[in-house]
């Protein structure tokens, strides 16, 4: 395998929350996905500022380059159907649960497939870890974005991690979650 395309570690990544020091390297930032990137450049750092959510900048150590960003905020999911069985079984009557949302998950062109998408979900597993030593949260959720070519559909990424369809839609975005308690 040539060295451009190695999978990338946790080790090889430092991962800072934006801040203004970040507005001139975000202008950077390049993915095939337009609506993100628009949001890392116009909204993410003043969405952080106004307590909605927090971004991670993700660079790869060599180079200094930020190859990625994830978004996270809070979340609960509405049971319903299966899901609301599911939990009446269990003995759990509430009308939804705690989340920690995936807002936003891009990775830049030049680094896709290498691992990145990957290890962020398990970064914000582990964020939602800390959360839940403090308060509740038992779901990570996230809207999986459609896209017109199906193999450019995020649901293909986050299924494979543990993540369900929450519901179905076949454009725009698709709920999805994953159960941070093992069933």
């Amino acid at each position: 395998m040539p060295a451009e395309r190695e999978k990338i570690e946790l080790k090889d990544i430092n991962i800072e929350r934006i801040t203004d020091k970040h507005k001139a390297i975000i202008k950077t930032f390049q993915s095939y996905e337009k609506e993100l990137v628009d949001f890392l450049v116009e909204d993410a750092l003043d969405n952080q500022n106004n307590k909605i959510s927090v971004t991670y900048l993700w660079f790869y150590k060599k180079t200094s380059e930020l190859v990625g960003y994830i978004t996270v905020l809070t979340d609960a999911i509405n049971l319903q159907g299966d899901l609301k069985r599911f939990f009446r079984e269990k003995g759990i009557y509430y009308k939804s649960l705690p989340a920690l949302k995936i807002g936003r998950l891009c990775v830049t062109d030049s680094f896709l497939r290498r691992g990145i998408g990957t290890l962020m979900i398990h970064f914000a597993i582990h964020i939602s870890e800390r959360i839940g030593s403090n308060a509740g949260v038992r779901f990570i959720t996230t809207d999986a974005k459609r896209n017109s070519d199906s193999s450019k559909d995020s649901i293909h990424f986050y299924k494979p991690l543990g993540f369900e369809i929450l519901k179905e839609r076949v454009k725009g975005t698709t709920p999805m979650f994953k159960d941070l308690i093992q069933k």
